[in-house]
């Protein structure tokens, strides 16, 4: 029998108050989702901003720090936050739902861990480690859990970069030759102290560090800084240079790291106290095609450095970005995550792609949902990039010292790697630095090799000692995934 009309439309009402109900319903259960955020001086107050309606606790070992965040957050949304000063108070917080990070690299992993272990929904920044093994083990808790666990690639919640992705691994461009990531961005001297720097009164230095080595610090300044030491941070290859590591590995469908790895450069042109490269190629030597990158913290030129922040080398169109050469053209990216563009071979742009997307929502609503599948950048995704940074910074740790003439002469059968390491000895003569005298200031790494299983250095001790390391006291990442 046909439905009546008022029949119809007493139906229609009904199931259009359901749909509105339900989405209701889920709108009520995203407001619910209660957040801590860990870390707060840097990227931490973009968590916190785009996560305001959640968050309720913030926890930062610098009560400065915490104190005038919370104001700040006040200020723009008029509720008061709880203050925490030690992680680890959070885990057993039943009104606590989801916990995110951004602390520095080295307690990634090790918060990360014990957030799901204590049954919290988990955003983590990059890199998700401080090595290899950490990584594997914060990737390995994630998936055992079933508990939803993103890395803060926020590139991969980008409409256009999603769209490109696919466009290029369809063929549309042709084999892809090879996939070159830049990060040339300004990295000036973070100076050298003559005496330790005066840790504030405000911060627990125990805590911050945590499972790094308890040493003095001789640069100007505790936070950011800590970028430029091995102790703490993964230089800039493992800070800005973790995004577009990860795009151009996405690019070209990779799902392990690389069998072998080789790396180039050093901390050039200052004398402070860093000791993280400043200046550095790292090739990753895939099957199908390689993946190149270049980190550049000095300017185009010596007389650059008059004007630091605005004087950056670029290299066709990338400053900080992503090219991927294909047989038939290339495609750039750039470092704003939403614009990506197409060219043929002689140049002419083909396609164009505009977007971005909310990297966070994406994860509080696979939270509410309890879905990781809906996660455009789980954990897993984030280790291996975050390893793939990693590698490049050991083989430039076992390094040793050489001139350009000698790299040069030790790569000469690698068409695309002698290219780069020419085009990074060129911009090194152009700020003053001596990279062709006796012994040498350059680091010429190594090639490490990797078993893409177990993700463990094959045949070279030193590196292998750089797999993972120990931790310190309490501050110690559990094994969660047995090293074979």
């Amino acid at each position: 029998m046909a439905m009546q009309r008022r029949e119809f439309l007493a139906y229609s009402a009904a199931a259009g108050g359901l749909a509105l109900s339900t989405s209701r319903a889920r709108a009520q259960q995203a407001r619910d989702f209660r957040v801590a955020v860990v870390g707060v001086n840097g990227r931490g107050w973009s968590h916190m901003q785009a996560l305001a309606d959640n968050v309720v606790a913030i926890c930062d070992v610098d009560s400065r720090v915490a104190a005038s965040q919370a104001a700040r957050f006040k200020k723009h949304h008029n509720r008061d936050l709880e203050l925490i000063g030690d992680y680890r108070e959070l885990m057993d917080r039943d009104d606590i739902q989801g916990i995110t990070v951004a602390t520095p690299n080295h307690t990634h992993s090790l918060i990360g861990i014990a957030a799901i272990e204590a049954g919290k929904h988990l955003y983590v920044e990059k890199p998700v480690s401080h090595n290899v093994w950490e990584g594997r083990q914060l990737a390995a808790m994630a998936e055992k859990s079933g508990l939803v666990a993103q890395c803060g690639t926020q590139s991969r919640s980008s409409r256009a970069l999603q769209q490109a992705v696919a466009f290029v691994q369809a063929g549309e461009l042709g084999k892809i030759r090879y996939a070159l990531g830049t990060c040339y961005k300004p990295r000036p001297s973070i100076g050298k102290l003559d005496q330790p720097l005066e840790i504030p009164k405000s911060v627990n230095y125990d805590l911050w560090c945590g499972p790094a080595e308890k040493v003095d610090l001789y640069r100007q300044h505790l936070h950011y800084d800590w970028h430029w030491d091995f102790n703490t941070g993964s230089g800039d290859t493992g800070n800005q240079g973790i995004h577009q590591m990860d795009i151009a590995r996405w690019f070209l469908g990779e799902d392990n790291l690389a069998p072998r790895t080789i790396s180039f450069g050093g901390r050039l042109g200052y004398d402070d106290a860093g000791n993280t490269p400043n200046s550095q190629v790292v090739f990753h030597d895939y099957a199908n095609a390689p993946l190149i990158f270049e980190t550049r913290g000095l300017p185009r030129s010596k007389e650059a450095q008059q004007n630091w922040g605005r004087s950056m080398d670029r290299y066709r169109g990338s400053q900080i970005g992503v090219i991927v050469q294909c047989e038939g053209g290339h495609v750039l990216a750039d470092s704003s995550y939403s614009r990506v563009a197409a060219y043929d071979r002689d140049g002419a742009k083909v396609k164009e792609w505009s977007g971005g997307g909310d990297h966070f929502r994406n994860w509080r609503d696979a939270a509410v949902a309890g879905d990781p599948s809906r996660l455009n950048a789980p954990v897993r995704e984030g280790h291996v990039s975050s390893a793939l940074c990693h590698v490049g910074n050991v083989s430039h740790r076992v390094g040793q010292p050489a001139t350009a003439g000698d790299i040069s002469n030790s790569i000469a059968g690698n068409e695309l790697l002698s290219q780069s390491f020419d085009r990074l000895s060129t911009h090194l003569r152009a700020n003053d630095v001596d990279v062709d005298s006796g012994p040498g200031t350059l680091t010429a790494g190594p090639w490490v090799s990797v078993d893409p299983a177990s993700e463990q250095f094959v045949d070279n001790p030193a590196a292998a000692a750089l797999w993972k390391r120990a931790g310190r006291d309490e501050f110690r990442v559990p094994e969660v995934l047995a090293s074979v």
